[in-house]
């Protein structure tokens, strides 16, 4: 299950966002986000909730259009939202990367399996057998062989959440995005796929998480960004900004989440 052959050589820049901007109505929530990941690195991004750590990365999935900005992932043409970007340039960022959710977001009348293969299959027209048995690796990679035929109501939140890794890399994106990938997770189950999540950063994964998870993104972040009202607040080692961060306002938010009473 490693990752396809990169673009870019590791440690060259794999995302590059410059000036991401997003608004809904009159709520301005992304007001200038600039972020760079290289090949083979970890970026966590943590913040309060309703700072614009998802919308932000919806964003760079295409699912959420950007107000304005520039995104640019590997070597495929930077997509500028200054102008309104094309169905093909949407698409273009969803063909770099893929996204693992809060809450699954598998399809219900659909089994493992076939929620796995629907993209490759369907968006990326790849040989059907060829899918089929590299889904078939993946499910038994993360212990899953054997619930290749379930439905995602008879699984539980972990394997679910497993599937919607698995349904991800199946696609063979250059970059991985998780959004909160354990907090609908009961506690008991949130080991399992943090410890997928470590195993893909060994292997040299590319990815954006954005977590609350403090301890995981410690061990697994090449750097964290702080996120607050719409705008990265700070950003370095997580070995620097979770101990000695430089800003007050990171400050605050670290006390909070540390000692919440």
């Amino acid at each position: 299950m490693s990752p396809i052959e990169p673009t870019v050589p590791a440690g060259t820049p794999l995302l590059d966002v410059v000036g991401l901007r997003k608004s809904f109505g009159s709520t301005e929530v992304l007001r200038s986000v600039d972020l760079s990941v290289s090949a083979g690195q970890v970026l966590a991004i943590i913040g309060p909730s309703g700072s614009g750590k998802t919308t932000a990365l919806r964003c760079l999935n295409g699912l959420e259009v950007a107000d304005g900005g520039t995104i640019t992932i590997g070597r495929a043409p930077t997509v500028d939202f200054g102008v309104t970007p094309s169905k093909a340039q949407l698409a273009s960022l969803r063909d770099q990367s893929a996204m693992v959710f809060q809450h699954y977001n598998l399809f219900p009348h659909k089994t493992a399996i076939e929620n796995i293969i629907e993209g490759p299959l369907v968006v990326q027209r790849r040989p059907e057998a060829e899918v089929r048995a590299e889904a078939l690796e993946l499910l038994e990679r993360v212990g899953l062989a054997d619930k290749r035929d379930t439905y995602p109501f008879e699984l539980s939140g972990g394997q679910q959440q497993r599937v919607g890794i698995v349904r991800a890399l199946a696609l063979r994106p250059r970059l991985l995005l998780f959004d909160e990938p354990t907090s609908a997770l009961d506690p008991e189950l949130v080991g399992d796929v943090l410890g997928l999540i470590k195993e893909l950063a060994l292997e040299g994964w590319t990815m954006v998480i954005v977590t609350h998870e403090l301890q995981f993104a410690r061990e697994v972040a090449h750097e964290v960004a702080f996120i607050d009202g719409g705008t990265v607040v700070e950003r370095g080692r997580p070995d620097q900004l979770l101990r000695e961060p430089q800003h007050e306002r990171t400050r605050q938010f670290l006390r909070r989440l540390l000692h919440p009473f």
